[in-house]
């Protein structure tokens, strides 16, 4: 399943602290879901294989956009994820989940009172599990980009969040002479 936000401002997250950086929080978030066994952000495995000249984004100036900072990658091989910190780019997240266990034909065991080799009981199941997977990760990762949100922006309702966050994609402006 692949999860893809749009709209995140640039700098989410943190670079100095391990449990604070977000690529960190959204893995563990998504690993943490029944049947994953892999989590890739951007290119993921992909990027190991690659030089690093086609490995990371090259990054230009975007005058209109204020909410990346003013600045665009040309590519998002990252995934919208540098450093612990959001890049303004959308965040790209891919989950892989192992099959259902419950087959129609069995696999091999051993019954655990006496150790003795057996079949496993077969069991109506169903056939797949990812398109609820897709709904599952991406909620995951909407209480995980929420809760980057209120980390940054804070406040004690949704009108004074809004003002921050307001606030700070103004001085993104500000600062990289708006």
């Amino acid at each position: 399943a692949e999860v893809v936000c749009d709209g995140v401002p640039v700098g989410l997250g943190s670079h100095v602290s391990w449990d604070r950086k977000l690529d960190g929080r959204l893995a563990a978030a998504l690993m943490s879901i029944p049947a994953v066994k892999g989590v890739e952000i951007g290119l993921g495995f992909e990027v190991a294989r690659r030089p690093g000249s086609e490995a990371h984004d090259e990054i230009d100036a975007a005058e209109g956009n204020v909410r990346t900072g003013r600045v665009r990658r040309r590519t998002n091989r990252a995934g919208g994820l540098e450093g612990g910190m959001t890049t303004g780019e959308q965040i790209v997240l891919r989950v892989a989940m192992k099959p259902i266990s419950t087959l129609m034909r069995p696999l091999g065991t051993v019954e655990m009172k006496t150790r003795e080799p057996a079949q496993a009981v077969a069991e109506r199941s169903d056939v797949t599990a990812v398109p609820a997977m897709g709904v599952i990760a991406e909620a995951m990762t909407a209480f995980v980009v929420a809760d980057a949100m209120l980390e940054k922006f804070g406040g004690d309702s949704l009108a004074e969040l809004k003002r921050n966050y307001e606030g700070y994609i103004t001085s993104l402006g500000a600062r990289h002479g708006r």
